[in-house]
């Protein structure tokens, strides 16, 4: 039988000859194969990850490019889609997407489309539908193009924010493991988990946790993730998967997460902060009070403002932009949909505002600083910064709690003018804090910060700085207010918990009507110091109107 060459090798119709290798090549092939094998585990492990990139990807006249859907997380009342874009690609508005559900077979609007641009991403928030329907994907309207949808995720049960800290730890922000509010937990029972997948056990890198309290972990960072914090990996099938980091308990799987690790913060500071005094807030459809608020407190002495939008559903972006073009008046937005994590949200500011601010205000819209003396807001602050009151990092300042003032509608002429009866003892206080000088925990109870132990707190005389908390307004006002709290102690106003809390209104219980006596209630004494003040210093002479109440197109 004829025999036929082929690389050397003998080839048989009905019977194969074994392929013999010399025992010499073998060697260097399988030496090769080791020294392949140990090169990228090494690389990986030491080096940073190194992953393949996407090709890119190029879009045809007039079509926006496909976008891929980075994550899904689902929340009581919507599902958050979140979407990653290149640079150059044209942004999505709610006009031009669909919700899709599966059972039954729908499609809705978008409640909204935010953009978040310290993320780089955009948030589209779809509404649930009942019965309850299983969103499938987002529909371009343009194109009819669907972009999948990742998996969901819970959001009482997630690592859903983190950055690399100038000392080179990772913080992050995760919920699901209820911890005691206002008190550090045991770093030992609790491990750090970087990753794409950071449930697979085979592909994660573990670190220690420096510290852990209430929403907030400190974790010691990997050198491979700090070689390379915003590295990703994909193909076509499978883009933008950013190295994520996630937390879990000893002996526990970790949380699901969508937090990658990246540095937002400054590493190399200027000797002298760009701002003396900053207001951080966190707040839900207030876009009507904002103007009245930022304008009066840019007046006293602000010269930074931190806006967290905790969920809007009113035109607060186009007011923050047209804020913005007053040139004395510097002022961002950075969407935060996490609900119930007003502390969280305050540390998450406070370190985006230690890097530009020497002292930062952490308060609400309704929350007004008075001066009855006169003397300007930032001469307080650089009193408190001369050399014998060096190691004072925190201000308490009192709240007066204000009620309807016996009014049933919204004061057109805004809160400081319309309300003038407030409740004699004042409560609570609420804290302007130098942000270098905060506890490395980041521990807080809204109303202050835990400092490091050189520092201290002062309480301010009332006489000379005080707050005016427009707490109980009219009724409308006040069930928005309470129906959803950003507030961790008491999430709904009409759920029978924490019925003691002074988050609650006195006597209101949990009943969602309107007491016949609102408008009347928490006057006991009249105060109209700020109200003079303001309209004294606000009042247009030509046409008796405030600015607020101004259009400011």
């Amino acid at each position: 039988m004829a025999q036929i060459p082929f690389l050397g090798i003998k080839h048989h119709r009905k019977k194969r000859a074994a392929v013999q290798i010399p025992r010499k090549s073998f060697f260097w092939c399988t030496l090769l194969l080791v020294f392949f094998a140990a090169f990228t585990f090494s690389s990986l492990l030491f080096r940073g990850f190194h992953p393949w990139r996407p090709a890119a990807t190029t879009a045809l006249p007039g079509v926006k490019p496909i976008v891929p859907v980075i994550e899904t997380v689902e929340f009581p009342d919507e599902t958050v889609v979140f979407l990653k874009y290149p640079p150059s690609t044209p942004l999505f508005t709610k006009y031009d997407l669909y919700c899709l559900y599966l059972n039954p077979n729908s499609s809705q609007p978008p409640e909204s489309v935010e953009n978040d641009e310290l993320l780089g991403q955009q948030l589209v928030r779809c509404p649930l539908i009942k019965p309850r329907g299983v969103l499938t994907s987002l529909s371009v309207k343009s194109t009819g193009y669907n972009l999948s949808i990742g998996p969901s995720r819970r959001w009482n049960s997630l690592a859903y924010e983190a950055m690399i800290d100038r000392d080179n730890t990772t913080i992050v922000f995760v919920k699901g493991f209820n911890l005691r509010g206002g008190k550090q937990s045991d770093a030992s029972k609790f491990k750090c988990v970087y990753g794409w997948d950071v449930k697979n056990p085979k592909f994660v890198l573990q670190s220690d946790v420096v510290s852990i309290a209430q929403e907030v972990v400190r974790c010691n960072t990997p050198v491979s993730i700090l070689n390379n914090p915003q590295r990703f990996v994909g193909t076509t099938s499978n883009m933008n998967q950013f190295i994520k980091v996630s937390v879990r308990m000893v002996g526990k799987e970790p949380l699901e997460s969508i937090a990658s690790p990246k540095r937002r913060l400054q590493v190399n500071l200027p000797g002298q902060k760009q701002h003396e005094m900053c207001v951080c807030t966190m707040l839900r459809n207030q876009a009507s009070f904002l103007k009245e608020w930022i304008m009066y407190h840019t007046r006293i002495g602000v010269q930074r403002w931190f806006i967290y939008d905790n969920n809007s559903l009113d035109d607060i972006d186009d007011v923050i932009k047209l804020l913005s073009m007053d040139g004395n008046i510097n002022v961002t937005r950075h969407v935060w949909p996490w609900i119930k994590t007003q502390e969280a949200g305050f540390a998450h500011c406070a370190l985006r505002a230690r890097d530009v601010c020497e002292w930062v205000g952490f308060m609400d819209v309704d929350e007004f600083f008075h001066l009855p003396t006169g003397m300007p807001l930032l001469d307080i602050l650089r009193n408190q910064s001369r050399s014998g009151n060096s190691k004072v990092a925190e201000l308490r300042v009192s709240c007066h709690n204000f009620g309807p003032s016996g009014l049933k509608h919204v004061p057109t002429q805004g809160v400081t003018m319309g309300y003038n009866c407030r409740m004699i003892a004042p409560e609570r206080h609420k804290s302007i804090v130098k942000p270098e000088a905060l506890n490395s925990t980041l521990i807080n109870v809204v109303h202050h910060f835990h400092l490091k132990s050189e520092f201290r707190y002062a309480n301010m005389d009332r006489n000379v700085l005080v707050i005016n908390h427009y707490k109980y307004q009219v009724w409308d006002v006040f069930k928005e207010k309470f129906y959803r709290r950003v507030a961790t102690y008491v999430s709904d106003w009409q759920q029978h918990r924490n019925v003691g809390s002074r988050d609650r209104a006195p006597g209101l219980g949990t009943r969602a009507v309107e007491p016949p006596d609102w408008s009347s209630r928490f006057c006991e004494v009249t105060d109209t110091g700020l109200k003079d003040r303001v309209a004294q210093m606000f009042t247009d002479p030509n046409t008796g109107k405030l600015p607020w109440q101004k259009s400011l197109t």
